[in-house]
Parts: C-alpha cells; structure tokens; sequence
C-alpha cells in the first residue's frame, strides 16, 4: 500500500529482513503505524544480498527442523505459528520437499512476505539508509549481522562498547540437470520425510581423502584489514575450516554416510556429500553444510572432484561474509530494550540469536512488546520452558557477558525439567511441557 511522505508512524524500524519484518506485521496487526527503513533499494547494499526484496535468504534456504515434538527449532516453529508469525505463514507457503526440515523457494519466500507487508494499511516501507540512531522516538532496530558499518559505528558509539563479530558462510547451489545420476541417488537420511529428499553424492576412501587434501591446500579468499581477527562462529563453519581440524571432522560432520545406502552397492558409502533442494521447481539444490572461503575457481575445481558433481555447474558459489552482532546480556533489558536509552528496542541477529527462525522469533517478541508499551497494556515474559522464552532468556541475561557467542535455540537454553525423565523420553517431556506453558502464557496475555 503506497503512502505518503507524511504517514505518521508511532515506531520506526530499521531493517527490512526477517526480524524487521515480523515486528512491523505484529506491531499493524495491533493497530500500531510503522515506518519500516530497508537501506537495500535506497542506495545501500551489503556482501551477501543478491537483490532488493525484503526478508531475503541469504545463506541456506532451511529453516531447519519442523519436528514440534522432540526438536527445539520445530518448537520454535509452532510457537510462532500460533503468534500469527508473518514470517512461518509466507514459509509455509514457499516451502518444498526438504525431510523433515522446512525448506522454502527463497524467491517465493521473498515475494510473500513483502506482498503481505506492502498491503498493510498500517506499514509505510521505505527504501532508505538509515545512519544515525534516533534520539527520540520508538525504534526498533534490526538490521541483521550485515549491519552498515557507519550504523554499526553508532551503535558502538551509543553503548561504549567494541563491537563484536564472527564470519558467516554461504554454501554453493548446483543446477540439477548437471548432477550425473548414474552415480549420485535419491534418499533422506534414514528415509525421513518421504524418503527421496536429498540427492546424495557417494565418496570411498581413496576419494575422501584426495578431497580433504584439496579442501585444506585450496586457495581461499583474502580477508579484508577490517576483518581480520573475527572469529567463526561454530554453527556455520566453512568446510575447509573443518577439514582442517582433522581427518575424520567431515566424515562426523555434514559428510556423514550413516542412515545411508548406496543403491548402486547396497552398501555404506565411506562418506556422502548431500543436496538439498533449494527452489519449488526443484532446478537448484543447496550442498548441504558446505559453506566455503574457497575462491571461486578453486571451489569449482574442488567440488567437481565430488563423485556425481563432475560436470556440476553453479547457480551460485559459496562465500563469505562478516556479521556482526552486541552483546545483549549487557546491553539489553528484558525487553530488549537498550538500557542506555530505552525508546530503542533491538531485534533479529543482532542480539546475537542465530538462525533465520531465531531471529524471527526475537523480532516477533519485539513487535508483541513495543505494541504492548503503545497501547498501555502489560505483556508478561515468555516462561523459559518455551522454545521462545528460552531464546529470550539467552539473549537478555542468562548468558556468560564475558564469552557471549551466537546461540541458535536448543534444549539446553530450556528450564530444566521438574522430575527425572529417560534421556531418550527427555526431548519429548521438554516439548509437551513447552506447549502447555505456552498456551497459557497466550490466553493470560490474551495473544490468540
């Protein structure tokens, strides 16, 4: 919906991606005006986007696990379902076969959630780069690990702290008329989801190990004066990083062969290299866990060595980027809140919550509690033993400000368990618990 210039907005945010988007479609469902400032569009740009549409995927296309049951991240998932998630509803809607996992056409994805936002009578979307932090007025700010550095700097500024920062890496995607079948199969890891999800890519020993010497004497990219010193973070850590931790690192790793059985052998591979669909027309698949600082030369000649990739040709090679991140347990209330000036609210990666659903979920609950402090209405916390209290609890205090690191949601940001369980019946006793204590934090703060 076009606006004009004048739309008087009660709350500014900054960034168009998943958190920013979530907290303007919860904010205009509670009647809350929102001005939403995306820098892609309006002059900016950063290294990993490849366009100008809001709530761009730019590292795989998994939302990982919709499991509800026995994983955290597929808690999550239901739990945001159930707040009326802009982003899980356009997900849904984009999702393709991936397992057990939800895995979504990233272009479709795209389109739906700026579809939905652009029609709101209460969203005014403005492609514009915002520099300095308001000093007045309600904002939210979310803008992602790719954070423009002169924003960065006032963030920096504003907090009188040093920025912290890891390296983000992004995995190849191979056109899959070029995949040689006669070697490469059909098959999901112990024959989850329908059982054919994932192309997987067969390596014996001889193999495996001239690949792992390729990957660890590789050409990889320069890092630039501003980025070195910046540690990964572990969860999206670059293959040839990995390899060079050990011989066997992969083989444990994304190129695991268990749950496997090569069709053509009737036997376990040595170790397997897996693709996962990555559009609804199933033309693109993403390699899966192989995220790279491989020039791109020396990556196509690498992964060309995969058996079944020989002739593979590229949609797009893997890269990598800086994200950057503050550090929340010190500088944040409860409510997300920046102590040292409390109209401004941080959400989405930023907090340094990790993974595309996380920050989703923490621009979710901005949204939720900026619209509540609007409206003069109390919302209380999420209880720590639901997917998304637990999220919150390590970003606004549980964790060690000392050593904070990126966290994706797991169990074990949970509020244990009241009575001993089986190890193997814990996961299950975690989520049935999550899901009562969620329903009633919704009907107590009337959120249905």
């Amino acid at each position: 919906m076009q606006h004009s210039p004048n739309f008087d907005h009660q709350v500014h945010i900054i960034g168009g991606g998943l958190a920013g988007s979530e907290a303007a479609w919860q904010l205009a469902n509670r009647g809350i005006k929102v001005r939403l400032s995306e820098m892609r569009g309006g002059g900016g740009m950063t290294p990993a986007h490849q366009g100008n549409g809001l709530a761009e995927l730019v590292c795989s296309n998994s939302f990982r696990s919709d499991d509800a049951d026995n994983n955290a991240v597929g808690l999550i998932h239901q739990e945001m379902r159930r707040l009326n998630s802009l982003i899980m509803t356009c997900a849904d809607s984009a999702k393709v076969p991936a397992g057990s996992a939800l895995a979504v056409d990233r272009d479709i994805f795209s389109s739906e959630v700026e579809a939905h936002l652009s029609a709101h009578e209460n969203i005014h979307i403005v492609r514009e780069q915002i520099d300095i932090l308001p000093d007045e007025g309600l904002t939210i700010v979310a803008t992602g690990p790719l954070t423009a550095m002169s924003l960065a700097e006032q963030i920096i500024e504003r907090t009188d702290e040093k920025s912290l920062a890891f390296f983000d890496a992004i995995a190849p995607i191979v056109y899959k008329d070029s995949i040689n079948f006669d070697i490469a199969w059909f098959q999901s890891r112990w024959d989850k989801g329908d059982g054919k999800d994932y192309i997987n890519c067969p390596m014996d020993e001889a193999q495996y190990l001239a690949f792992h010497e390729a990957l660890v004497t590789g050409e990889t990219a320069d890092f630039k004066e501003w980025e070195k010193d910046t540690p990964y973070f572990e969860g999206c850590m670059p293959i040839e990083v990995m390899a060079s931790r050990g011989l066997d690192t992969l083989r444990f790793g994304p190129m695991k062969p268990v749950g496997l059985t090569n069709p053509a052998t009737d036997s376990r591979a040595h170790a397997v290299v897996q693709l996962r669909q990555d559009n609804k027309q199933g033309s693109i698949w993403n390699m899966v866990g192989f995220q790279t600082k491989l020039k791109y030369g020396a990556q196509a000649d690498v992964l060309r060595m995969i058996p079944g990739l020989e002739n593979a040709e590229f949609a797009r090679m893997g890269g990598l980027h800086r994200n950057t991140f503050i550090c929340a347990p010190k500088l944040l209330d409860k409510n997300l809140r920046l102590k040292s000036a409390p109209h401004i609210r941080f959400a989405g990666q930023i907090t340094g919550c990790e993974g595309y659903v996380e920050s989703s979920a923490v621009g979710l609950f901005a949204g939720i509690n900026t619209a509540a402090e609007i409206n003069d209405v109390n919302v209380s916390l999420p209880p720590s033993t639901t997917a998304l209290g637990a999220l919150l609890g390590h970003i606004t205090g549980d964790a060690d400000v000392n050593n904070y690191q990126p966290m994706n949601v797991n169990f074990g940001l949970f509020e244990r368990l009241e009575h001993k369980v089986k190890k193997k019946e814990r996961k299950a006793a975690m989520t049935s618990r999550a899901k009562e204590e969620m329903t009633r934090w919704i009907q107590q703060n009337s959120l249905a």
